[in-house]
C-alpha cells in the first residue's frame, strides 16, 4: 500500500460507505483518533501527517462495525487487503 492522498481518500470512502462521518479536529488524542460509537463519528487529529492518518485509519478499521455488503466493489477490495494484513504491518509497496 502506498502512502499517498488517493490511498487516504479510498480509506475515508470505506468509512463513509459504512455510515461513519470523519472529522479532522485539534485535540489531545493519545492515539491520534477518537471514536464516538453511538453517532458513528471518527475524529482524527488534524495535525497527523499523511502517513500518520493512513496508519491510524488502518489500525482503527478492525475495531469498527463495517458491513462488507454496504461497500462498493473497489472499497471491498481495499477493505479485504487492509483486514488481511497483520496490525501495524503497513509498509510502502
Amino acid at each position: 500500500m502506498k502512502y499517498n492522498q488517493p490511498t487516504l481518500k479510498k480509506m475515508e470512502a470505506i468509512l463513509e460507505e459504512a455510515g461513519y462521518m470523519i472529522r479532522y479536529e485539534r485535540g489531545t488524542f493519545q492515539s491520534g483518533y477518537c471514536i464516538l460509537q453511538q453517532k458513528r463519528v471518527v475524529v482524527l487529529n488534524k495535525f497527523l501527517t499523511l502517513e500518520g492518518r493512513i496508519n491510524t485509519l488502518s489500525d482503527l478499521m478492525p475495531q469498527l462495525e463495517i458491513s462488507y455488503d454496504s461497500l462498493t466493489y473497489d472499497s471491498q477490495k481495499l477493505y479485504e487487503e487492509l483486514m488481511s494484513r497483520p496490525v501495524n504491518d503497513l509498509k510502502q509497496d
